[in-house]
């Protein structure tokens, strides 16, 4: 479980196919790595991946065909940022809203406007994501908790206030990006328990 709130940008320094998969190297930056194990769970621009490998700066990770179909990591290249978040502990603070780490689909950018220092982002999002997202709920883009201004027919609007665009690596977002985006996890399971009764 994750929160959305990032922790640090990290750098893509290894990006290998495999036969099935690909094996992916982080360069973590400031984010402290000291006491993560083998097997933790990290959120690499919002998708939740096992630790498989490390080194004083690097995590390593082993990407499944599944995380690659699902997901806009595929489409990563060396010297790619990504946004960082390990595990939420139970003594952490919750300071953004339940995240799982499962990509429930890839969305495009189709605009960005600046409002003074802040931005607005316009994202398209896919059809069926679109009945889970609504006007001032949450979602989560490539990792981050963020409040959903306005919501249209097949896309959403996010505004990002300079904090997010200096601690992420939104500052290199552009019109036409893919970007992983999960939905909120109540409104999954309310729609879920209606689906059963």
């Amino acid at each position: 479980m994750f929160t959305g709130i990032i922790k640090a940008v990290g750098t893509v320094t290894t990006h290998e196919k495999k036969k099935e998969g690909l094996y992916l190297g982080i360069d973590t930056r400031q984010l402290d790595i000291t006491s993560i194990e083998l097997g933790d769970s990290i959120a690499v621009s919002g998708v939740c991946l096992t630790v498989v490998q490390k080194n004083t700066q690097a995590l390593f990770f082993d990407l499944s065909p599944e995380t690659l179909a699902c997901t806009i990591l595929g489409n990563l290249t060396l010297g790619s940022l990504v946004n960082l978040e390990p595990a939420l502990t139970l003594k952490a603070s919750l300071g953004g809203h339940l995240v799982s780490g499962h990509c429930d689909g890839i969305g495009a950018i189709r605009s960005i406007t600046s409002l003074g220092e802040n931005s607005s982002i316009r994202i398209e999002a896919p059809q069926e994501l679109m009945r889970y997202i609504a006007e001032k709920g949450s979602i989560c883009v490539d990792g981050v908790s963020l409040t959903i201004n306005c919501v249209y027919e097949n896309n959403f609007e996010i505004n990002i206030i300079p904090y997010t665009l200096q601690a992420t690596a939104f500052n290199q977002f552009k019109i036409g990006q893919q970007v992983n985006l999960e939905v909120d996890l109540i409104a999954r399971y309310i729609e879920s328990l209606f689906h059963r009764t």
